[in-house]
C-alpha cells in the first residue's frame, strides 16, 4: 500500500517526518500541498482520515493569514475549510496517509502508528 505525505519542505518537521519514512525503508508519494494546494475532497478526506472533527484541529492558526482573514475559533466549518482550500499555508504539516488512515508528523514519530 502506498503511502503519501502532504510536505513543505521549508518546514523542518516536515523533513523530518520524510526522512524518518525514508529511514524505515518508506519511499513515500510527496506531495508538496504550497505548489499543488488540496481540492475540497481531498481536504475532507485527510480529516476524516486524521479522525478530527473539525478542520479547526488542522488549521494553523498562528500564520499571519489566518488573522488577515479574520479567521477565529468561532469561525464556522464552511469558512475555515474554504480558507484553508485557497491558503495551503493554513494546512498543517506535514500530513502522512496510508489507506484510510493518516497522521500528522507532529512529533515526527506519530507517523509510525500508521505505516
Amino acid at each position: 500500500m502506498s503511502v503519501i505525505i502532504y510536505h513543505n519542505p521549508r518546514c523542518s518537521k516536515s523533513r523530518q517526518t520524510l526522512a524518518l519514512l525514508e529511514e524505515n525503508s518508506i519511499q513515500p508519494e510527496v506531495v508538496e500541498y504550497l505548489k499543488t494546494p488540496v481540492d475540497a475532497a481531498t481536504l475532507d478526506s485527510l480529516i476524516s482520515k486524521l479522525g478530527f472533527e473539525s478542520a479547526h484541529q488542522l488549521v494553523r492558526n498562528k500564520e499571519t493569514i489566518y488573522k488577515e482573514l479574520g479567521l477565529s475559533k468561532d469561525s464556522d466549518e464552511q469558512t475555515l475549510r474554504k480558507a484553508m482550500i485557497e491558503n495551503p499555508k493554513l494546512i498543517e504539516r506535514p500530513i502522512v496517509v496510508k489507506g484510510d488512515k493518516a497522521a500528522l508528523g507532529r512529533p515526527p514519530e506519530s507517523v509510525l502508528e500508521i505505516i
